[in-house]
């Protein structure tokens, strides 16, 4: 019976990314993982306080996942592919309200466009 036995489901940002991987494929990798964590980063938006035992898992899970999509961001060489994937990244931690984390992001972005873009969306940034 294997209705008793509950295996956890891996993450997406916890699958072993086997590099080098084209700048396309990180850029891909980097969407799927701020699409995923994008359910506890408002889940922690919405809570007083983070550190509450009832969020901690949500908080350790986005944290997780924006570690990694970073650590993936570093390593795309192009500049019209890197920009978009930070920016994913800025919109995920936005959203779970951590400015902190967002702002050295944001100014990472070169494209004079995306910035402009993300800042008419978020003005904190500014």
């Amino acid at each position: 019976m294997r209705w008793f036995s509950k295996v956890k489901p891996t993450e997406v940002w916890d699958e072993v990314i086997e590099w080098p991987i084209g700048d396309i494929e990180a850029a891909h990798k980097i969407r799927e993982i701020c699409r995923s964590a994008v359910d506890s980063a408002e889940k922690i938006a919405a809570a007083n306080d983070r550190s509450h035992k009832k969020i901690a898992g949500e908080v350790e899970r986005y944290e997780r996942a924006a570690k990694v999509a970073m650590e993936i961001a570093i390593k795309i060489s192009d500049d019209l592919l890197r920009d978009p994937a930070v920016r994913q990244i800025v919109e995920l931690c936005l959203k779970a309200n951590d400015a902190r984390t967002a702002r050295p992001l944001f100014r990472a972005i070169q494209a004079a466009s995306i910035r402009q873009e993300v800042l008419n969306e978020h003005p904190v940034l500014r």
